[in-house]
């Protein structure tokens, strides 16, 4: 596994905290803007993903990129995670990963 660059695991709501720093999220695809992709965050908070996904998104997606401002994501990986997912258990992740556990996440 490469550490060399980690991705934090985020929500929107954590997105703010890490603004110019690589970061992680899954979202909940609503519509395809051509350049971005507008979805819902594991946390029911929209969130804007700039980029091309090089296939067809699925339901739910996994981006990690920049985060660029405190709604918004600049995508270097795209990641289909289906069209069934527990964004609850997700949700749970990004607090513990952000919170007094980050030290087990990269």
């Amino acid at each position: 596994m490469d550490t060399s660059n980690p991705a934090v695991f985020v929500n929107a709501e954590l997105l703010r905290m890490h603004i110019g720093k690589r970061v992680r999220a899954v979202i909940q695809v609503l519509r395809n803007d051509g350049g971005s992709i507008i979805g819902k965050s594991t946390d029911e908070q929209q969130l804007v993903v700039k980029g091309h996904p090089s296939s067809p998104p699925t339901t739910f997606l996994e981006v990690i990129g920049i985060a660029d401002t405190n709604q918004s994501i600049q995508a270097e990986i795209w990641t289909n995670f289906g069209d069934d997912f527990d964004i609850s258990s997700y949700n749970a992740v990004c607090q513990l990963a952000n919170g007094d556990f980050k030290h087990l996440f990269i």
